[in-house]
C-alpha cells in the first residue's frame, strides 16, 4: 500500500470533505537488530527505525472528538475526548483513543480532530507498528496543538497507551525507536535513562526483514508469565543483594547465587528467564562496537547466539522462526539471523553482506515459501528517521 503523502492526504479529503488537511505525519516501524526483553527490564537495546511506516493526515475540529479512519482496517470511528477511559482492549482505535488519554493525562491540552490513516508496516509482525500508530497519534495531535515535540517524553506518554489504556505489557524501546530514529543508524538505548546514541551502520551491511507470516497470537499472555519468573528470580537477588533495582543491575555471579533460593516448582524457568535477560543486556553495546569496527564475523556470532538465548532460554521463538533464521544462515552473504521482537511468530533479521542482500532475500523467500507456511515476505530495509511532520499548512 503506498504511504506517500498526496495519497493520505487524498483519504483525508474523500472521508472528511475538506480542501486539505493541515498536517501529514509519518512514523516509521522499527527492527530490533539485538537486545530483546531487555527494555522493561531498563536494560539496552540496539533497534533501527525502517523504511517501512505509516502515514497519517490531520485537521482539527471545533468539537472534543477525534474523527478517525483507517484505510488498513477500512473502518472509520468516533472518539469522544471526554469520555476517555483505559479499556484493556486491543482494537486499532484503542492506540488512537490511548495516546489522546495519555498525552492529556501527561498535561497537555488535546483537541479534536479528524485523521486519515494510511500503513505499509504488516500488523503483527513484530515491527512495531502499534508503536508506530501510537507516535504517529502523538506527532499530528502534537502539531496541531502546538505541544513541543520530545521524543523521550513523548515516547513515555506512548508507553503508556499501550500499558495503561489498551492493557498489554511492552518496554519503552518500541515507542522511543520509533521516536527517535535516525537515517542510516542503529540506535543503542539506554532504557533506563532513555539516552539514544545514534551508531552508524556501515555502507556494505543490508539489514533484512525476514517475515514469517505467522502472527504472535500467544505474545501477550506469555510476555506476562516470562515477566514474573524475571520478577521472583529478581526478588530473590534483592533478598541478597542491596541496590538492585532490575536485572539489569544482576551479573551472572548474583543470579547463580540465588538458583537455590528460588521456588522449586519455578526455579528452572525463573533461573533460564533472567538468564537471557543478563546474557542479552551485554550484546547491544558488544555489537555496537563489532559494527563500528566492521567486524561481521563477531557481529554475527552475537546475533546467533541472541536467537539461541531467546529460543532456549527465554523460549519466545517459534517452529517458523526458528525455520526461517537457519535457512539465512546457510545462505551466502549472511553474517547471522535471529528473531526479533516479542516472539511466539512475527518476523526475524539478518546481517547480510549488502553486495549479496537482493539475491539473499530472493533465496530465503523462495526456500521459506517451499518448506514453511503461505504468507510471509522477506525484504531489505533501510534505517530511517525517527516520527516527523512531512506537511503543515
Amino acid at each position: 500500500m503506498s504511504t506517500a503523502p498526496e495519497r493520505v492526504a487524498d483519504d483525508f479529503r474523500t472521508a472528511f470533505g475538506r480542501r486539505a488537511p493541515a498536517v501529514v505525519v509519518r512514523a516509521p516501524g522499527r527492527v530490533n537488530v539485538i537486545g530483546d526483553h531487555t527494555d522493561y527490564h531498563e536494560g539496552f537495546a540496539l533497534p533501527a527505525a525502517i523504511d517501512r511506516e505509516l502515514r497519517l493526515a490531520a485537521a482539527p475540529r471545533t468539537d472534543r472528538t477525534l474523527q478517525v479512519l483507517s484505510t488498513v482496517s477500512d473502518e472509520r470511528v468516533e472518539i469522544d475526548l471526554t469520555t476517555l477511559t483505559p479499556t484493556g482492549r486491543n482494537r486499532w482505535h484503542d492506540y488512537v483513543a490511548g495516546t489522546a488519554w495519555a498525552l492529556a493525562e501527561a498535561g497537555h491540552d488535546i483537541g479534536g480532530a479528524d485523521i486519515a490513516i494510511r500503513s505499509d508496516l504488516p500488523i503483527g509482525a513484530g515491527l512495531s507498528s502499534s508503536a508506530a500508530l501510537e507516535m504517529a497519534v502523538a506527532r499530528a495531535l502534537c502539531a496541531l496543538g502546538k505541544i513541543p515535540w520530545n521524543a523521550a517524553s513523548i515516547s513515555r506518554a506512548a508507553r503508556r497507551a499501550e500499558n495503561d489504556y489498551v492493557g498489554l505489557g511492552c518496554g519503552i524501546m518500541d515507542q522511543l525507536t520509533v521516536g527517535a530514529g535516525v537515517a542510516g543508524h542503529a540506535l543503542l538505548l539506554d532504557c533506563r535513562s532513555l539516552a539514544v546514541e545514534p551508531i552508524a551502520l556501515p555502507s556494505d551491511l543490508a539489514i533484512v526483514v525476514m517475515d514469517t507470516g505467522v502472527r504472535r497470537s500467544l505474545a501477550a499472555t506469555e510476555y506476562d508469565v516470562r515477566r514474573a519468573a524475571c520478577e521472583a528470580a529478581l526478588d530473590a537477588v534483592r533478598r541478597r543483594c542491596a541496590g538492585v533495582r532490575t536485572l539489569r543491575d544482576v551479573d551472572a555471579s548474583q543470579l547463580e547465587a540465588i538458583r537455590g533460593d528460588l521456588d522449586a516448582a519455578d526455579r528452572e524457568a525463573a533461573y533460564r528467564r533472567a538468564a537471557h535477560v543478563i546474557a542479552e543486556n551485554a550484546r547491544p553495546a558488544q555489537l555496537a562496537t563489532a559494527l563500528g569496527t566492521r567486524d561481521y564475523a563477531e557481529a554475527g556470532r552475537l546475533v546467533d547466539a541472541s536467537h539461541a538465548s531467546l529460543r532456549d532460554l527465554y523460549e519466545v521463538s517459534c517452529p517458523e522462526l526458528d525455520q526461517i533464521t537457519a535457512l539465512a544462515r546457510r545462505t551466502t552473504g549472511c553474517y547471522g539471523a535471529r528473531m526479533t521482537g516479542g516472539g511466539f511468530g512475527g518476523s526475524a533479521v539478518a546481517l547480510v553482506a549488502a553486495e549479496a542482500s537482493e539475491a539473499f532475500a530472493g533465496e530465503v523467500s523462495a526456500a521459506y515459501r517451499a518448506e514453511g507456511p503461505p504468507g510471509g515476505s522477506v525484504f531489505t530495509c533501510r534505517a530511517s528517521a525517527g516520527a516527523s511532520v512531512l506537511e503543515s499548512g
